[in-house]
């Protein structure tokens, strides 16, 4: 049976109808990377709902409600729950709107948007605890950077590394995951960015309504903050990304989090998190196009590619790297800072 009538079933079950006229109305809401789908559910009495669809034979909702809770203990706005059915995969749950932060950042809304981001990922952190989430371990990082071979470079580039090439690429990658698992560890969002943050008419702890977490770890301290400052799909100036995660890193320290006193070091580590992450995201965004033909990610690759070259030229330990994009690129290696 298609799940759209398995869907609408379950809904008349929750929402028993006094009257014919009065038919549920339901529409996409949005889908994300993976096999979950959003409907937003329009109640006889105008109120509306979020319904996940996420088929149980591919997507597990057990997490999610996991990580809901534990959010929502730490005092951030994530989606209330209203009813379940983890057998069909269908979770109800409060709806958060419309307004991503990609919908209206700009260099008037970002301060107070970020500073609501900031308070409610010092929140997530500050509620860590080791043994309830699962741990982003090297084995689960390095599986991550390995997208980038086999999908971004194999498959979007057509390429076969040779052994130079290859030895190269696993030294860099040894040295990213030395120092990502050298980091203090705290919950990870593991998308924490501008489209996964809602706009709330309201300031923090409404603000910003959280979504897409059911995939958290427990991992490095800054990886949920490069996901927001290094986005995929928005980027900021140099300075003023540097603004941003100072002013973070001021709140962190005071709110007693373990981030490096040196504010140099804790945004090398920031940096080196960066770079696993975006290693990954090439990868991944290539396997969204070439195996499930979503194409839509194809724009923000150059993006990602950018901040990965930036940090790469950056420090001498990544510079092969750079070098190995140059060569895959066919592109003139540049000169740049290297410390």
């Amino acid at each position: 049976m298609p799940r759209t009538i398995l869907l609408r079933d379950w809904l008349n079950n929750l929402f028993p109808r006094q009257h014919s006229e009065q038919e549920l109305t339901i529409e996409p809401a949005s889908a994300d990377a993976s096999f979950r789908r959003y409907f937003r559910v329009t109640l006889a009495n105008g109120d509306t709902r979020i319904v996940m669809d996420a088929p149980p034979e591919h997507e597990d909702c057990r997490p999610f409600l996991h990580v809901a809770a534990l959010f929502r203990e730490a005092g951030v706005h994530v989606p209330e729950v209203y009813a379940q059915d983890l057998s069909q995969g269908f979770l109800l749950l409060s709806d958060l709107g419309n307004t991503t932060y990609l919908n209206v950042l700009d260099a008037t809304t970002a301060p107070k948007l970020y500073r609501d981001a900031n308070a409610a990922l010092i929140d997530m952190q500050r509620a860590s605890r080791p043994g309830v989430l699962p741990e982003y371990d090297r084995a689960l990082l390095e599986r991550e950077l390995k997208l980038f071979p086999d999908w971004y470079v194999a498959k979007h580039l057509g390429i076969t590394l040779d052994t130079r090439q290859s030895t190269a690429l696993s030294s860099v990658f040894s040295a990213i995951l030395d120092n990502n698992l050298a980091q203090p560890r705290v919950f990870v969002h593991r998308d924490y960015h501008s489209r996964n943050l809602m706009v709330i008419d309201a300031p923090y702890p409404a603000n910003p309504g959280i979504i897409d977490f059911q995939d958290a770890v427990y991992g490095p301290i800054t990886y949920d903050l490069v996901s927001l400052y290094r986005d995929a799909y928005i980027s900021w100036d140099e300075q003023q990304e540097l603004d941003f995660v100072i002013r973070y890193w001021e709140a962190a320290r005071q709110a007693g989090l373990p981030v490096a006193g040196d504010f140099d070091a804790f945004y090398r580590d920031y940096e080196w998190m960066g770079a696993q992450r975006q290693i990954k995201v090439l990868g991944i965004f290539a396997r969204l196009f070439h195996r499930d033909g979503k194409d839509g990610y194809l724009k923000d690759m150059p993006r990602v590619m950018t901040y990965l070259r930036r940090t790469c030229e950056r420090y001498g330990e990544l510079r092969p790297l750079a070098r190995l994009l140059d060569e895959l690129e066919n592109r003139q290696a540049q000169t740049g800072l290297t410390f």
